[in-house]
């Protein structure tokens, strides 16, 4: 019997949901494991919207990957940042290193998209870490404070000023959120403002909002936002983003916060693969999930691009964890000499939450709307949380916000550049 040094070698790039079910998929596998992520935890990402508005703290919804996998003794984590991938010598070259690899299994995940305008990034957080939750969670909290401290009527305005845009389920989440926050939770906190008077504005250049949601969900969900307070503007394009707010054509809408939840961009990590992608940089791959000429390479999750039906598989946390546990059994079988099979997505459906006992939901034909949605909402995604101490967690936070109406990760943390940032557009708006 072979030791465990001359077993094949399987390297897994993210530690993502595509990555760590793909990990856990080969385990008893006769393989050898490397995954590699440039953090140290698996972040349950659809919540992480949550930590972002202060209603959960980030170790919540996050688990360090070494303790998730420390029962599997096929797996090494290592805590690295993959760079490029020569697929010729079958190495990924990594920011300490470089790694030789039998079978591979890219799943490095999407980041912020600003369709080629990047500086707006410095203006218009997106949301796909931790640390962007921490951002945006200053940003709004700061909103709040430093308006308390404003003498100026305009000015206060504009700072209680916060647009969303991108009207997808981040969007809208985060809209609806907002909404809460200066209707709910800081109500009674401030004696010079009432953050009641908050603007929340939700746009998209989509004629309306959750447009890969059924129309008919789609009206229901507008309703709902507009019963939060929430102001709607679709069919609108942005075409700038400063210090000043939200550019629309020739005019602006001045606003203290802006946040972007418009489009997201696979890893640049594809493209080092020297195969096609789509407009999003997405790996165009092959029906069992290979690239052209590589069977060996698999591409899963944000980073892939795979047909289903007459689209594409969504990037969603279930098919994330579909392709990664179809990636494991495939290698299986390449091990075995077996023909690798073509990748089945089978859809769980799409939700999304928009506030307190509000969301809407679209389960194939079956499609719910207001409390019975929010509460399948909330309920799969306690399923999908890992651990059993992050569900509880979870569990008993959204328990006391139902009740008490009160968020209780409001702290906000200390950013030097942050606050030397909002500092300096202060000068500029002051002329």
């Amino acid at each position: 019997m072979p030791g465990a040094s001359d077993r094949p070698h399987v390297v897994i790039i993210g530690g993502g949901f595509g990555g760590l079910y793909a990990a856990k998929a080969l385990k008893g596998a006769p393989v050898r494991i490397t995954l590699i992520d440039r953090r140290n935890h698996h972040l349950f990402q659809p919540l992480l919207y949550q930590v972002a508005t202060a209603a959960l703290a980030a170790p919540d919804i996050a688990a360090p990957i070494r303790k998730i996998l420390r029962r599997q003794r096929n797996v090494t984590v290592l805590l690295d940042e993959a760079r490029e991938i020569d697929t010729a010598s079958r190495r990924v070259r990594l920011s300490g290193g470089e790694l030789a690899y039998d079978y591979l299994v890219v799943a490095a995940g999407a980041t912020h998209s600003y369709f080629g305008h990047d500086d707006w990034a410095d203006y218009a957080p997106g949301l796909k870490t931790i640390g962007d939750a921490f951002e945006i969670r200053r940003k709004v909290l700061m909103a709040y404070e430093r308006a308390e401290g404003e003498s100026d009527p305009q000015r206060r305005q504009e700072l209680l000023t916060f647009v969303v845009v991108g009207a997808g389920p981040t969007g809208v989440e985060l809209a609806g959120a907002l909404s809460e926050i200066a209707r709910r939770t800081l109500a009674r906190d401030f004696r010079n403002v009432n953050p009641g008077s908050a603007k929340i504005v939700l746009m998209d250049a989509s004629d309306r909002v959750l447009p890969a949601y059924e129309p008919g969900l789609s009206d229901r969900a507008r309703l709902q936002l507009e019963d939060l307070g929430v102001e709607i503007h679709t069919g609108v394009r942005v075409t700038k983003i400063d210090n000043e707010g939200v550019h629309t054509g020739d005019s602006v809408l001045r606003a203290g916060t802006v946040l972007w939840a418009a489009g997201v961009q696979a890893s640049p990590l594809g493209r080092s693969l020297g195969v096609p992608q789509d407009r999003a940089g997405r790996v165009l791959v092959e029906p069992d999930l290979s690239i052209p000429e590589h069977p060996e390479v698999l591409v899963i999750g944000d980073q892939a691009a795979v047909k289903h039906d007459d689209g594409w598989v969504p990037g969603v946390a279930p098919a994330a964890i579909q392709m990664g546990r179809h990636a494991a059994n495939n290698i299986r079988r390449a091990l075995r000499s077996q023909e690798m099979l073509p990748f089945r997505y089978a859809d769980k459906g799409m939700l999304a939450t928009i506030g307190r006992s509000r969301a809407v939901a679209q389960l194939g034909r079956m499609k719910f709307s207001g409390w019975i949605a929010w509460m399948l909402w909330l309920c799969i995604h306690i399923f999908f949380l890992i651990g059993f101490r992050n569900r509880l967690a979870v569990l008993l936070d959204w328990m006391w916000a139902y009740f008490t109406f009160q968020r209780s990760a409001r702290i906000i943390m200390e950013d030097k550049h942050f606050e030397e940032t909002q500092r300096e557009t202060d000068l500029r708006k002051a002329g």
